[in-house]
């Protein structure tokens, strides 16, 4: 699935959007997330799509390379708690998930074989889970 993807292309590139520098006040999550697009999106850190997928930017490039990540390490850990990378997945919206139903399903399967998580990660995975069987 990711490897149509050119990693060493940048979200602005891949998405043929250049957005406008951010203003001079602009917070650090805004200042952030403007820098991370114009970076190679091969060169990106769990922390960084965890942060670009928690602000829904860039998620049909994102989305299946954070997939790829979950697969090898489910709990894959930015710079918040181990397993902050899935949290920031699993709670896009539904209509998110429709719309990529690969891999909402490659994701299932993923959560399905966790255990032993927290009680918000896994109202989370049952949430998901959930939303995709309606779907």
């Amino acid at each position: 699935m990711t490897a149509s993807i050119d990693r060493r292309r940048s979200l602005e590139e891949l998405e043929r959007d250049r957005w406008q520098a951010p203003p001079p006040d602009a917070t650090r999550l805004i200042a952030t997330a403007h820098a991370l697009r114009s970076r190679p999106v091969g060169t990106l850190t769990v922390e960084d799509l965890r942060l670009l997928i928690g602000q829904d930017i860039g998620l049909p490039v994102l989305l299946p390379l954070a997939v790829e990540v979950l697969r090898d390490n489910p709990l894959a850990e930015g710079d918040m708690y181990e397993g902050d990378l899935l949290r920031a997945v699993l709670t896009r919206t539904p209509a998110v998930w429709s719309a990529y139903p690969e891999l909402a399903r490659q994701l299932t399967f993923i959560v399905g074989g966790l255990s032993d998580l927290s009680p918000d990660l896994r109202s989370k995975v049952e949430r998901f889970v959930g939303a995709v069987q309606k779907s």
